[in-house]
């Protein structure tokens, strides 16, 4: 559970996300460009650029997966938009703070996961690059 200064930080948090105004809005040939990089450059399946809203993960671009958004629990998203580094995960099958997520211990059998805070210049992170 939040305290209420973690609560007042997402707030503020939040307040950035509406600022920017990008929730919902058209792709964009420059993200797609960063996501398909990514995977590419990391040899992995999936990369996405997110924004983390109050109750979903929108996903601004996306490759290796056809969805443009998720619920944001259980998102791995939500918990990467909280650090101020890379998140990184290197096995969920066996790293406790993911190894009972629904998107690895289900079907979809996540096992890896790098998620960079995109922060802005007043340093609120917005979303992630993930991979």
């Amino acid at each position: 559970m939040a305290t209420g200064a973690q609560a007042a930080q997402e707030q503020l948090r939040l307040a950035a996300v509406r600022r920017y105004d990008v929730l919902d809005t058209p792709p964009d040939d420059a993200f797609g460009r960063i996501t398909a990089l990514a995977a590419r450059l990391l040899d992995v399946p999936i990369a996405i650029v997110s924004i983390v809203d109050a109750d979903r993960i929108w996903f601004k671009s996306h490759h290796g997966v056809d969805v443009d958004q998720i619920d944001r629990e259980p998102g791995l998203c939500a918990s990467a938009v909280l650090q101020y580094g890379p998140w990184v995960v290197e096995d969920a099958s066996v790293d406790p703070r993911t190894l009972a997520h629904p998107l690895v211990a289900g079907d979809f059998g996540l096992r890896f996961y790098v998620g960079i805070p995109l922060t802005t210049h007043d340093g609120y992170n917005l979303g992630t690059l993930c991979v």
